[in-house]
């Protein structure tokens, strides 16, 4: 069977569980490949399973009656999906899917039901992760209405760089647009000031970002504000390992195995 780095820091929720209760949810934990814009619920949809990061990207969106669509939060390695499920909820209020392709642990809802009610340690971890969570919905609400686009984007892309942990982004126009709400030729108009400023590069189908601090500078304050928070409640979080790459060529969406404690050399 394949062999896997270990992942214990893949994903900083679990990171920062104890080993004991990391070997208890380990046989419901499986590494699953995740495909750009794979839907993994939709608004109203019933959580059969939720999801942890380790290098994917995953888009919380507000749908609207007209078919647009906003993101009101980002999920990466410090995170989790489905997070209803632990407030006695069965069903996701907003579609969720994937926004950069990568590998993410995969549990079934009723298993993290039944950790979360034994687990202390779990259950504070997961209430200062939601805490968090809202903080960042709550601010990108704000944002949206009050802040200029170009402060928008800004912020966007810093966002995007703490998720994915690199300043090289894979990401098009026209789905900046559909995270931000906003028409593509704002977005065309906003990234071509910040390429003209030499704040990023600015291509087809690809960012690079080339001045961080610049970036940060023409930020709003929406994005400090969440990353505070998140530092604040999550100070566990630290730099994730990646999946050994002789899993990189299973189908996309396909699970690649379960887990094994973490002290076993292969699985």
């Amino acid at each position: 069977m394949l062999a896997l780095q270990s992942d214990l820091h893949g994903n900083h929720l679990l990171s920062a569980l104890p080993y004991d209760e990391w070997q208890a949810l380990a046989p419901h934990l499986e590494l699953v490949r995740l495909r750009a814009e794979q839907l993994l619920y939709d608004s109203g949809q019933r959580i059969h399973h939720v999801y942890f990061p380790t290098t994917a990207v995953i888009s919380i969106l507000y749908m609207m009656e007209n078919g647009g669509s906003v993101e009101v939060a980002a999920v990466g390695r410090e995170g989790m999906t489905g997070v209803p499920v632990l407030t006695g909820g069965e069903a996701m209020p907003n579609r969720v899917q994937v926004q950069y392709a990568g590998f993410a642990y995969r549990m079934s809802a009723q298993a993290l039901r039944l950790h979360f009610a034994r687990s202390e340690r779990m259950q504070r971890l997961m209430l200062l992760y939601m805490h968090a969570l809202l903080t960042q919905i709550a601010q990108m609400a704000a944002c949206n209405r009050h802040h200029s686009l170009n402060k928008q984007l800004c912020r966007w892309l810093l966002i995007e760089v703490d998720r994915v942990d690199s300043y090289e982004l894979a990401v098009t126009q026209q789905l900046i647009s559909e995270m931000l709400g906003v028409r593509r030729e704002g977005v065309t108009e906003a990234a071509g000031k910040l390429h003209r400023e030499g704040l990023i590069l600015h291509r087809r189908g690809h960012i690079r970002v080339l001045d961080r601090n610049g970036l940060e500078a023409n930020a709003c304050e929406c994005y400090g504000l969440v990353k505070r928070e998140f530092d604040r409640l999550l100070p566990h979080r630290h730099r994730a390992a990646v999946p050994d790459a002789g899993t990189v060529g299973r189908p996309e969406g396909e699970a690649v195995c379960g887990l094994t404690p973490l002290h076993s050399p292969s699985l």
